[in-house]
């Protein structure tokens, strides 16, 4: 069976945990307390030498690491990443814009204001604001014509932008701003459903929230 190395709270964890119950894929959970350096472990850093969950390890025992390229192992040979070749090519232009644009700005953003860390990180708020600003434009411009990021139905691409992008206003962007992105993650949230919670940090008594 498939283990999950996971950490609740973390929405590139959640990411993994959607395309899963998506797929009907069975899967054993592994809870990494991050915040007591279990993901620095040395045992863990053998299963991703960066430290980060989530991890997926296979049932031969090899591991995955990085959410995104999870997605696209699990993802193969399902609708939720396309076999014609201009459309996965547009699924992976916008899983490398999740990880460039989204996650380390929204992501950080919203991590650093849930657990009490903007203090100390005030001199990249506004950088990190601003690239946020453009993020959503961006996708605001994308969504304009089209239902999901990569075309009529939902990919990994719209899983992957979704987990932090519909979390924005955690951290003070308005989504009101941005009618064709709300109107999208109203869509994406319809088609994943309810049984997958955004968790907070405060369920961590280590994480500071």
């Amino acid at each position: 069976m498939l283990t999950l190395y996971d950490y609740l709270p973390s929405q590139n964890a959640w990411k993994v945990r959607v395309l899963l119950g998506l797929l009907g894929i069975a899967y054993e959970t592994r809870q990494v307390s991050i915040f007591e350096g279990e993901s620095h472990t040395e045992e863990f850093l053998k299963l991703n030498p960066a430290g980060a969950v989530p991890v997926l390890r296979l049932e031969d025992g090899e591991a995955i690491a990085e959410s995104n390229a999870i997605l696209v192992y699990l993802a193969e040979v399902s609708p939720y990443l396309p076999a014609n070749r201009h459309l996965r090519a547009k699924v992976m232009q916008w899983l490398f814009f999740e990880q460039y644009y989204v996650e380390p700005v929204i992501g950080s953003l919203r991590f650093w204001t849930l657990t009490r860390r903007l203090e100390r990180n005030k001199a990249l708020v506004p950088g990190k604001r601003e690239a946020g600003i453009r993020a959503l434009a961006a996708l605001e411009r994308s969504l304009q014509d089209t239902p999901f990021l990569a075309g009529g139905s939902l990919t990994i691409a719209d899983i992957a932008v979704y987990a932090y992008g519909h979390r924005a206003e955690d951290c003070g962007f308005s989504l009101a701003d941005y009618p064709a992105v709300s109107a999208w993650i109203d869509r994406v949230s319809e088609v994943i459903g309810p049984s997958y919670p955004v968790h907070p940090y405060s369920i961590d008594p280590h994480s500071g929230g």
